[in-house]
């Protein structure tokens, strides 16, 4: 049971195997628990969003080079009408926005630091 709609929710997840040595690209489904539109939706991520300093609401489907060496997650959300279905595509640097990148934002927040305080730079290899 979902504790959001407090019914059985069934998501769909999409992870997309691609020949990159940083990267995780996803398409995500779900259907909503209540009518939606394209306007609503968008709205409803914003508000979710609003105060989230590493979640990027894009206006175009998201590349993984628009992530790399980030801690940045990039979320593309649309509403398809004729299935019903709200489609998210999102991207990470899986080696920034990883275990690594979230143990330090963890920690941020833990201490009473700045949610960013060291993830704004970080070195690439590869």
């Amino acid at each position: 049971m979902d504790e959001v709609s407090g019914k059985e929710t069934i998501i769909q997840f999409t992870p997309h195997l691609l020949p990159v040595d940083r990267g995780i690209l996803s398409t995500i489904y779900a259907r909503p628990k209540e009518k939606m539109n394209e306007t609503k939706l968008k709205e409803l991520y914003a508000a979710f969003y609003a105060n989230a300093p590493f979640v990027r609401l894009r206006k175009q489907e998201p590349a993984i080079k628009d992530v790399r060496g980030t801690n940045y997650c990039d979320l593309f959300v649309t509403y398809d009408e004729r299935t019903n279905m709200v489609i998210v595509i999102s991207v990470i640097d899986n080696l920034i926005k990883g275990a690594a990148g979230q143990a330090i934002q963890n920690m941020n927040i833990m201490f009473g630091l700045e949610e960013t305080s060291g993830l704004n730079l970080i070195p690439l290899n590869p």
